[in-house]
């Protein structure tokens, strides 16, 4: 679950809670509301959670190629996952 959809059920949970004043005999409404904010909070923060851990495809690798006279080439490579 992204961002954008945590902080969309989050809404709609709270849409349901505290907008709402229809009562069913079969399922209370406001519970529902209540359950779709705890996911949508708890979503929120994986999805956090997730996106600070994540290092993209591979991390990152820088390389640096250093022609020296006479054509003799020398390479450093520096990689680094985070």
């Amino acid at each position: 679950m992204g961002i954008a959809t945590s902080i969309v059920v989050f809404a709609v949970g709270a849409i349901l809670k505290f907008a709402t004043t229809v009562h069913s005999s079969d399922f209370d409404i406001q519970t529902i509301g209540v359950i779709l904010m705890v996911v949508g909070a708890v979503g929120f923060v994986a999805s956090i959670i997730f996106w600070a851990s994540w290092g993209g495809f591979g991390g990152w690798s820088r390389s640096r190629r250093v022609y020296q006279p006479g054509g003799t080439v020398v390479e450093e490579r520096h990689d680094s996952v985070v």
